[in-house]
């Protein structure tokens, strides 16, 4: 069976999030956030893109499969429907499933990871993404320890 990993960076530092993926063989990370900026240190687009390639990471960034504003709101708050409701609207439109397409191609031949903020995968947009457009693949999520 086909497999697609993920990573959520929450209370997580960069080191242990790239060992986490090297440690499990991943290729390629897919960032899948909206907007690919964090607070925490490192987990911005350039130096986390940077930290993956030393790393011999290839680094892709999805934006169209990321949540919008709404859906984020959802989430923090904890409305699983509202996040369910707003990231299903959003994997709807012509860019997401042009990258959806991307994606699941790119996890057809190399070893990808999802990445997004929230630790917990059943809580993210993850889940749904790979319900959505990857529901052939195997999940299988990682844990970072820092």
């Amino acid at each position: 069976m086909k497999c697609v990993w993920t990573i959520g960076y929450e209370q997580a530092t960069v080191p242990a999030v790239i060992d986490a993926l090297v440690g499990a063989g991943v290729e390629v990370l897919a960032d899948v956030r909206a907007l690919p900026l964090s607070r925490r240190p490192g987990f911005s687009k350039t130096a986390l893109a940077g930290a993956a390639q030393e790393a011999g990471l290839e680094y892709r960034h999805f934006k169209a499969l990321g949540t919008p504003k709404d859906g984020r709101e959802a989430a923090r708050k904890g409305d699983r429907k509202g996040l369910e409701r707003v990231y299903s609207g959003q994997l709807e439109l012509p860019e997401a499933l042009a990258a959806g397409g991307e994606l699941r191609d790119l996890a057809s031949r190399k070893r990808v990871a999802l990445l997004c903020f929230c630790g917990d995968a059943a809580k993210c947009h993850r889940s749904l993404l790979h319900d959505a457009m990857l529901g052939d693949f195997e999940a299988v999520h990682l844990s970072p320890v820092s």
